[in-house]
């Protein structure tokens, strides 16, 4: 039986600031705002953030990544929206920045690097 992958859901303490922040953050719509739960229309998924009574502690189990053309420009207009930086990483075809949402959640922000760009626009030899 196939399953369709709908949301990423972040638990948090309040659901409908948090998705106000990323729905600006994304350029998106908050498409459902209760008191404990909230959803921001992010296509290809929906960010969808939950009421929990305890804080964020300790490093994320799993965090959502997203690609930018610009990733300086991306990391830039992210801070200036509240998120907070917290390191920088490259690896063989792609660079990171890992960021924090205003309530401490972990997120990435990377880009292709040009090495990797221009080995995708090489022609394949036979």
């Amino acid at each position: 039986m196939r399953m369709e992958f709908v949301a990423v859901t972040v638990d948090c303490q309040e659901p409908p600031r948090l998705a106000e922040w990323w729905a600006s953050a994304l350029d998106a719509e908050v498409t459902e705002a209760g008191e404990a739960f909230a959803v921001v229309a992010s296509r290809p998924i929906e960010l969808a953030f939950q009421r929990v009574p305890e804080g964020r502690a300790g490093k994320n189990r799993a965090h959502v990544d997203f690609m930018a053309a610009d990733r300086a420009a991306a990391v830039e207009r992210l801070r200036g929206k509240g998120a907070a930086v917290v390191g920088e990483h490259s690896a063989p075809g792609f660079a990171w920045t890992v960021l924090r949402d205003p309530e401490g959640n972990e997120f990435c922000v990377s880009e292709r690097t040009a090495e990797a760009a221009r080995r995708d626009q090489a022609p394949i030899r036979l």
